[in-house]
């Protein structure tokens, strides 16, 4: 059994600006029925099952559009940039 490293492509700007605009997306459409959105978020990236988000706007469908590997990428790297940035 091989014990190599994974390497995750680098994602596109048009590409992470499409993600994070469809993701803003669901997230005000969760908001707007009353849902935690950061709840249901994660119980959809943990899961992937898309009863976590609702149908309200599209969101279940703009949700589906977005890679998981490369939004629990995205969200690493912003964490890191914002702990950098803090020291």
């Amino acid at each position: 059994m091989e014990n190599k490293t994974q390497v995750f492509q680098k994602v596109t700007d048009e590409h992470e600006k499409e993600m994070r605009e469809n993701l803003y997306s669901v997230y005000k459409s969760l908001r707007e029925k009353g849902y935690n959105p950061v709840n249901q978020l994660v119980g959809y990236i943990l899961s992937e099952d898309p009863a976590y988000i609702t149908t309200h706007n599209n969101a279940r469908n703009l949700i589906r559009r977005i890679d998981r590997d490369e939004l629990l990428q995205n969200i690493v790297k912003s964490y890191i940039t914002l702990c950098e940035d803090s020291n």
